[in-house]
């Protein structure tokens, strides 16, 4: 079996967690190599609804292992808290997972910097952030002021280090925001840690060595991406971007392993468009269509619960998706929440003073201001929710399967029709029938 890469290829929120959970019982590892615990993953089994935020979504399937890379930030109070949820649904989390001892850790500081930086911020200026501490993470992680798990396992250490951060912190809160936020008390803030910390370290290991010798072994990895293309850091929508490598490149250094390992790249992409927060978006449809596009798709943050900004399918997002992260084959999401609409717009392309754009660009500008070419396909009016089989599905549906594949120049392997994992039709004679070996 083959390591393969899943990935996002819009603005997040595709359903990664579905086409994970449906994939990975052929794989021995699920791995989760980016992001923090401002992703959300929504599994449907057995008539329950499990959110996931750190632990990767194979966990659902119980005897799976699963590993959070070094490139996740790490809140333990939420990840204790997601542990324990699991644990009250039936899902013992026992021995299958692994902690990277190399992952930063979210403190206080992290989120408290987070909001108030965002309430400061002028409206044109505010990223849309969840707040939870993520961006400034990963900036101490740049800054090398971070703390990381292995850390948390050596008190005296940990004592050193969170005094240091907690005052350096308390007084770049007070010179930037004076009068906005609460001094932390560096003690209590290492006590609490302390404690977490505790509970957390039977999970904490060197993960990259530990793929490696699974791998060695003959054992296959799932590696699980969070968000979407167009909040990579360096490839998105740049500033309304999360602060991590989303695209599939990023699993190389968030997980510790070489790009050689990799077989293959599966990007999920949903049959239409949504953002949530603030940034551009040239395909949204703040109308009656784009609300029910939203009622039908129950478009709201698995992680904040925020109405998602809803739009038509972009190929120019899409073909750009495929180009940076080498996709192989795509999961066409949430075909059955067109099912009302007698056509279904589809932007090809980007008016852009006066010139035709079918490529999408850096400029902020050009972004902002790009203005969608639309072709019209047919809707098919029909009910296609929790059909299974491809061939069962009405011509205008495979036929919109067929302009996206001809369009993304990239096979479509996958289309999902609603959330349970048997509401999926597994396209014929696709690279998914090599990678699974025709199972």
């Amino acid at each position: 079996m083959p390591n393969i890469a899943v990935v996002g290829t819009q603005w997040g929120d595709e359903g990664k967690g579905k086409i994970v959970d449906l994939l990975a019982h052929h794989f021995q590892i699920i791995a989760r190599f980016q992001g923090g615990h401002n992703a959300g993953h929504t599994v449907v089994h057995d008539g329950k609804t499990h959110f996931l935020h750190l632990i990767p979504s194979g966990m659902v399937r119980g005897n799976l292992l699963c590993v959070i890379g070094n490139g996740v930030v790490v809140d333990p109070e939420a990840l204790l808290g997601e542990i324990e949820r699991l644990r009250q649904a039936g899902i013992d989390v026992g021995d299958n997972l692994k902690i990277s001892e190399r992952c930063q850790v979210i403190f206080p500081y992290h989120g408290a910097r987070d909001s108030v930086s965002e309430d400061a911020a002028a409206d044109k200026a505010r990223i849309g952030t969840t707040r939870r501490g993520i961006g400034p993470t990963y900036e101490g992680k740049a800054a090398r002021t971070g703390i990381r798990m292995v850390d948390l396992l050596e008190s005296d250490l940990l004592r050193e280090l969170v005094e240091r951060n907690v005052d350096r912190n308390n007084r770049i809160m007070a010179c930037l925001y004076p009068g906005q936020a609460a001094v932390l008390d560096a003690k209590k803030v290492f006590e609490d840690y302390r404690v977490m910390a505790g509970k957390l370290e039977r999970y904490i290991c060197d993960t990259s060595l530990y793929l490696h010798q699974r791998m060695v072994a003959g054992e296959s990895v799932l590696f699980e991406g969070a968000q979407g293309t167009q909040l990579d850091v360096d490839h998105g929508t740049f500033p309304f971007v999360t602060s991590s490598n989303t695209v599939a490149a990023g699993l190389g250094s968030g997980c510790g392993v070489g790009p050689t390992r990799i077989n293959g790249v599966l990007g999920v992409i949903k049959a239409y468009s949504t953002r949530v927060g603030a940034g551009p978006f040239p395909t949204e449809q703040d109308n009656e269509e784009g609300a029910l596009i939203r009622e039908r798709g129950g478009e709201f943050g698995t992680t904040t619960g925020r109405p998602r900004r809803c739009g038509w399918f972009d190929v120019v997002v899409g073909r750009y998706a495929v180009r940076v992260n080498g996709l192989d084959a795509l999961a066409v999401t949430m075909l059955d929440v067109l099912d009302e609409f007698e056509e279904i717009p589809v932007c090809t392309g980007y008016q852009y003073k006066g010139k035709l754009i079918k490529e999408f660009p850096s400029s902020r500008q050009a972004q902002a201001e790009a203005e969608p070419v639309w072709e019209r396909l047919p809707g098919w009016k029909c009910r296609t929710r929790g059909i299974s089989s491809y061939a069962e599905m009405p011509q205008a549906a495979r036929d919109y399967l067929d302009f996206i594949a001809e369009n993304l120049e990239c096979q479509v392997v996958l289309a999902s029709t609603g959330p349970e994992r048997d509401s999926t039709a597994r396209l014929p004679g696709t690279v998914l029938d090599s990678w699974l070996g025709g199972n």
